[in-house]
């Protein structure tokens, strides 16, 4: 098996039992952006987002934080890395960047540069559109739709049952329809 199709899991456990750097080094690789990412949704400053991601990693990699296996590890992380940033806010002020100072998430060539643009704007009024929610509610939609994480995983994440995070996201998903059907209309 190639170590790039392995689980999570297994390249964690690997790395806690023979200390292959390698198997932390695919994890990072793996999370890094997402999690970087869901970590500018809390402090909205992309160094210190960056250094938080760098943190949960460290815990990760110390092994202070054990692996139960009652999540996925992704789950894991994005929870570590969330007390990470709610003990960052307690202890800073949260600082507002402008949308247009997001870090840009491909890095790549831009194949089409049409494609992009519509792209572009489309995640800005996405992204415009979550503004409007509530803190909770922009957090749970980010988990799933951006994260890709289940419902159970983004319960487990945010500590909250089932049936809080269903009804969550229900309000949440009808603001945002309201808020992307017109953009003009909302604040």
């Amino acid at each position: 098996m190639n170590l790039t199709e392995e689980t999570d899991e297994s390249l964690y456990s690997r790395f806690l039992t023979a200390g292959d750097e390698e198997d932390l080094r695919i994890l990072l690789l793996r999370h890094r952006e997402a999690l970087t990412f869901f970590l500018y949704s809390y402090v909205r400053n992309a160094e210190d987002a960056e250094e938080l991601m760098l943190d949960s990693f460290a815990e990760v990699a110390a092994g202070r934080t054990m692996f139960a296996g009652r999540s996925s590890f992704k789950t894991w992380l994005f929870a570590i890395a969330r007390n990470k940033a709610r003990m960052f806010l307690r202890k800073h002020r949260p600082v507002t960047v402008p949308l247009d100072e997001l870090p840009e998430q491909a890095a790549g060539p831009k194949a089409d540069p049409l494609g992009e643009l519509i792209a572009d704007e489309r995640k800005q009024s996405l992204y415009r559109a979550m503004r409007e929610l509530n803190p909770e509610e922009r957090e749970l939609l980010h988990l799933v739709y951006l994260d890709e994480m289940s419902y159970e995983e983004a319960a487990r994440v945010l500590g909250k049952s089932r049936k809080q995070i269903y009804r969550l996201a229900e309000r949440g998903r009808e603001k945002m329809k309201k808020r992307m059907a017109d953009p003009e209309g909302a604040r």
